[in-house]
């Protein structure tokens, strides 16, 4: 009887994930992941916030333990901090420091679920590992999932090919709906729990707050992108992202506004009135690239968000390793520091990170840094 261990992260997709393999007569064993320590929250400002916050970490744990009492499975727990830390959050820092707007959760999968977490479940006597994505693999090749609202192929382009061998996605074939209609069925505990929104390590905290943890704030000037003029005060670079348009700063200017860039050399942020143009480029430059197929397209499509459409785009392939991608019918908040995902139909062919960002052939300059 082949063993799985599954990724129990105390949510509705593992538990049903779990559940499902049991009834398909695996021998299933549940491993709950420790990334994050809530004692790492303490404010380097010298204000300690670890007795305001309470981790939903071990709430997910205890969520775990009763899931896995249910289905009657061991659960076993693993402590992944440092592994996170050293290359998750180090990782989400640095790229905060270069103004650019970082996606933690592709390297997550990459340096632990389907690396970390796979070495400890070999230790387990694992045949195969499991998790609760919602994506599909079929003879090495990685498909969206059933559920078009729920697909995260994209959080899992940064994951190798060969990392995904003896990988087992349960819930792909599924709609979110279906799910939970067999964890309530089955009387698993999680059947209606909410599901996680956000950066996992930041939780429900204010993004803002948490971050003064660990990067100390840089006030600088608001510069109005046509005139070049001081208009106001940011509180720090990394408080902001491109195409934001709430909280920007600029109370009392009713007229409708929007971040189109940044550069960290000069510590300004640069804002746009009315239409959007300055938020659409037609080119951009990748870095850092992962295919998981050995298909290296010239055309394909490509996601530059997560709940972003899919984009027909142009691939030139440069001597010294990156992409440079091309969209002439132009695309809206192309960030740098966000990951462009390719697609063929229903296969995620890998990624690359946004470098930089072109419009008619120039480099954007307010998106110089």
């Amino acid at each position: 009887m082949p063993k799985v261990i599954v990724g129990m992260s105390g949510g509705v997709d593992s538990a049903v994930s779990a559940y499902l393999l049991k009834e398909q007569g695996y021998e299933v064993e549940g491993l709950f992941m420790r990334n994050w320590d809530a004692y790492m929250n303490n404010d380097i400002l010298g204000n300690p916030t670890l007795n305001e916050y309470i981790c939903p970490q071990e709430q997910d744990y205890n969520d775990a333990i009763k899931t896995c009492e249910i289905l009657k499975i061991p659960l076993h727990r693993v402590d992944f901090v440092k592994e996170y830390w050293d290359s998750v959050f180090t990782y989400f820092l640095e790229e905060l420091k270069k103004g650019r707007t970082p996606n933690p959760d592709l390297l997550c999968n990459k340096y632990i679920k389907f690396d970390a977490f796979k070495k400890e479940a070999l230790k387990l006597g694992a045949d195969f590992i499991a998790t609760g994505h919602y994506a599909r693999l079929k003879e090495g090749h990685l498909l969206r999932g059933k559920d078009s609202n729920k697909d995260q192929t994209y959080f899992l382009a940064q994951v190798s090919k060969s990392q995904f061998e003896n990988v087992l996605f349960p819930v792909g074939d599924l709609t979110k709906q279906e799910v939970r209609e067999i964890a309530k069925k089955s009387k698993i505990n999680v059947a209606e729990k909410k599901d996680s929104t956000g950066i996992c390590f930041i939780g429900e905290r204010h993004y803002q707050d948490f971050i003064r943890n660990y990067l100390k704030p840089n006030p600088g000037n608001i510069i109005n992108v046509e005139t070049k003029e001081i208009i106001g005060r940011h509180n720090g670079l990394m408080n902001y992202t491109i195409g934001q348009r709430r909280n920007v700063g600029l109370s009392g200017n009713e007229e409708r506004h929007y971040v189109c860039g940044k550069s960290v050399k000069k510590n300004e942020l640069y804002v746009a009135f009315g239409e959007n143009e300055y938020l659409y480029s037609d080119s951009c430059l990748l870095e850092d690239i992962n295919f998981i197929s050995d298909e290296r397209p010239a055309s394909c499509t490509a996601k530059f968000r997560y709940r972003g459409e899919d984009y027909p785009i142009e691939l030139e392939y440069l001597k010294n390793g990156q992409i440079l991608v091309k969209y002439p019918q132009k695309v809206k908040s192309v960030t740098p520091g966000q990951f462009c995902v390719f697609y063929k139909g229903e296969e995620c062919l890998g990624s690359g990170v946004i470098k930089e960002v072109y419009k008619e052939n120039q480099k954007l300059w307010y998106l110089s840094d």
